[in-house]
């Protein structure tokens, strides 16, 4: 691993308020790298193909490795991401940013899910009500954060019993409680396609709705995701309720047990767990470092 924290790059070098260029980002990052890559053999006998960057920005590993001086330094490094915002950021590259239109490449780049820590302390799966109970259709919650967000909140902010989105929630509403009593879960894309609402949905045993372009979806390697969720793309989000009112019972309650299956591959565990999402993150990768190929 080659530690590397991007906070304190901008604490002390970067500041985003008062320049959008990333170069003085994307500089120490290079130089260090260079230096480790002179320093010691072992980076050369794959060039760089079995280190990994971790950083705890979504902007960092792309911009770096597009940059024209990072371009053969990073070429071979496999990027890890996720969340801006919500978990670390890993550069095998493992990226949550994994937007197959900004440059992510499903065959070297590792998608990982994004996890919401309340309180910055691990929890377990929330104990959501019967999916024979649960008399919401689909819910949603949360701000205008992107264009698929907009479209969203302008078909159905506030316009429906069944499907239930909102921006906010007024004080003293229960998130996780409405999550617990909808049949489904809408985990529309924000600025970048990451959203926590999938693992979200999945540890409340809510079927994900994944409302997305171009988002390729963690651990798609060993889980089929159309075993346990729906992807809706941006361009039907008004025929959201039609789609959702046309899946048969007995095919929502398939997806709700599979939900409940694969929960134990989105837990955040100290220590880990075995198949737990630390686990499936390094499968991600081992994986992706088999598919590399380095000619001299």
């Amino acid at each position: 691993m080659l530690p590397i924290s991007v906070a304190q790059i901008v604490r002390y070098v970067y500041n985003p308020l008062t320049t959008y260029s990333r170069d003085q980002l994307m500089w120490i990052t290079i130089d260090y790298t260079n230096i480790i890559a002179h320093r010691y053999p072992y980076w050369n006998r794959t060039r760089g193909a079995d280190h990994f960057l971790a950083s705890c920005h979504d902007w960092a590993p792309p911009d770096i490795s597009r940059a024209e001086s990072g371009k053969e330094l990073f070429k071979n490094i496999i990027s890890v991401s996720y969340s801006p915002l919500d978990f670390i950021f890993f550069y095998f590259l493992v990226l949550y940013n994994a937007n197959k239109s900004e440059g992510f490449k499903p065959e070297k780049d590792v998608p990982m899910p994004e996890v919401n820590l309340q309180g910055f302390k691990l929890s377990s799966p929330i104990l959501g009500l019967d999916p024979n109970n649960r008399s919401i259709l689909a819910f949603f919650a949360g701000g205008v954060h992107g264009r698929i967000r907009e479209i969203l909140l302008q078909h159905w902010k506030d316009k429906d019993e069944e499907v239930q989105v909102h921006e906010y929630l007024p004080k003293g509403v229960d998130y996780h409680g409405l999550m617990g009593q909808s049949k489904f879960c809408l985990c529309p894309s924000g600025y970048e396609v990451a959203s926590p609402r999938i693992v979200e949905s999945i540890n409340i045993g809510c079927v994900p709705v994944i409302v997305s372009d171009y988002y390729q979806l963690p651990f798609s390697d060993v889980l089929d995701r159309s075993k346990f969720s729906l992807h809706i793309p941006s361009r039907r989000i008004a025929e959201i309720k039609t789609m959702l009112k046309n899946v048969p019972h007995a095919k929502y309650l398939k997806l709700q047990k599979r939900v409940m299956k694969v929960q134990r591959h989105f837990v955040l565990n100290r220590p880990a767990k075995s198949f737990n999402v630390f686990h499936m993150i390094l499968h991600s990768i081992w994986l992706r470092q088999l598919n590399i190929r380095l000619y001299h």
